[in-house]
């Protein structure tokens, strides 16, 4: 019974190295449709929701942000105010260097060090780490978002949410532009 164990948990082990081998690559995106354009986007009014889930994919929280942005040159600040479903109210403010190549990097208070990101076609892969806000204390996260372009007014996100690599939720967003 023992080595029928050993054996399972040896091959549980080689599924999830390979799986974690196998994500998703922003350059797969490259002939998507509509371009991304992170500055276009996002300069002006956007309004989005979402919601929190944990590792066995339970909503936690939902909440809604009212995101103003403004471009100059090759720099976007993106102010978002944040109202979760318990009343709690917070405020990020992103600064966002725009490089030639496609990339971005960014800064906000919450952030550690910088975000990167690229963007490909329709889709942007933004990476940081962040600390969350858990009771009275915080705990450093690995932040992992998608988005996708939908079309002039819509983009989806989806945010895999990682604790010494282990995927320990997820969040996902939807925005629209506004007039």
């Amino acid at each position: 019974m023992n080595i029928f164990k050993t054996l399972l948990r040896y091959f549980a082990a080689c599924v999830v190295v390979t799986l974690s081998a196998c994500s998703v690559d922003i350059d797969n995106y490259q002939a998507s449709t509509p371009p991304f354009s992170l500055f276009e986007y996002f300069d002006g009014n956007v309004k989005a929701w979402g919601m929190v889930q944990d590792y066995s994919e339970k909503q936690t929280r939902r909440f809604e942000v009212d995101i103003v942005g403004t471009v100059t040159g090759d720099e976007l600040v993106l102010v978002e105010d944040f109202v979760f479903d318990d009343g709690e109210t917070d405020q990020r403010v992103w600064t966002i260097s725009r490089a030639e190549d496609g990339r971005y990097t960014g800064k906000a208070d919450d952030i550690i060090g910088f975000a990167n990101g690229k963007e490909q076609g329709n889709a942007l892969q933004w990476q940081y780490d962040f600390e969350l806000k858990m009771d009275d204390s915080t705990v450093t996260v690995a932040f992992d978002d998608w988005l996708y372009r939908q079309d002039d007014k819509h983009v989806f996100n989806l945010t895999k949410i990682k604790k010494f690599g282990v995927e320990v939720g997820t969040i996902t967003l939807f925005f629209q532009k506004q007039p």
